[in-house]
């Protein structure tokens, strides 16, 4: 079984989308690292996000893990970008793992683990995932691919939602 390590932003969209369901549908089980956990739950309940109740709930039924990274590997993951402490803990950690798959949106981060060869998936390409497997229609994943590009709190461009949605169409039966 791969382990799949997710970071917030992912985790944040699809709270807000309340799509939470698709990372069981597709993974089976997604573990995050504690730093992660915090800065979407433990802060967003704190700043009132109401996606931040949605994670906290689907992560207690699912009965995922939340992983404590353990310090010896943060100390020997030096990246030479600067990461929020979540993206350094799913990075650190997916380091020590067999091939896994890293979901995460920032850029940076991805470029980063990009550099480190690891495999990943944004929350647009879990979506086209989603589709592909038979859990959303085109419709719903165009509806979804939409709703993102055209919300100010999900920081996804809205030029790459549409290159997505232009592939999506193009590979459609």
């Amino acid at each position: 079984m791969v382990a799949v390590l997710c970071n917030a932003s992912p985790l944040m969209a699809l709270g807000k989308l309340n799509r939470l369901d698709l990372l069981a549908g597709l993974f089976g089980e997604v573990q995050i690292p504690r730093g992660v956990y915090d800065e979407v739950v433990t802060q967003g309940l704190t700043r009132g996000a109401p996606d931040a109740l949605t994670v906290r709930l689907f992560w207690q039924r699912q009965q995922w893990p939340i992983i404590n990274v353990p310090q010896v590997l943060l100390s020997a993951y030096l990246p030479p970008v600067i990461l929020d402490p979540g993206e350094t803990e799913v990075l650190a950690l997916a380091q020590s793992l067999a091939h896994p798959l890293v979901l995460l949106d920032d850029e940076v981060t991805r470029a980063e683990a990009r550099r480190l060869k690891l495999r990943l998936c944004g929350t647009l390409g879990i979506l086209v995932r989603a589709y592909r497997r038979g859990l959303l229609s085109l419709d719903q994943a165009e509806l979804l691919i939409r709703e993102i590009a055209a919300r100010p709190d999900i920081w996804i461009a809205a030029r790459l939602c549409d290159q997505v949605l232009a592939s999506l169409h193009q590979s459609a039966p």
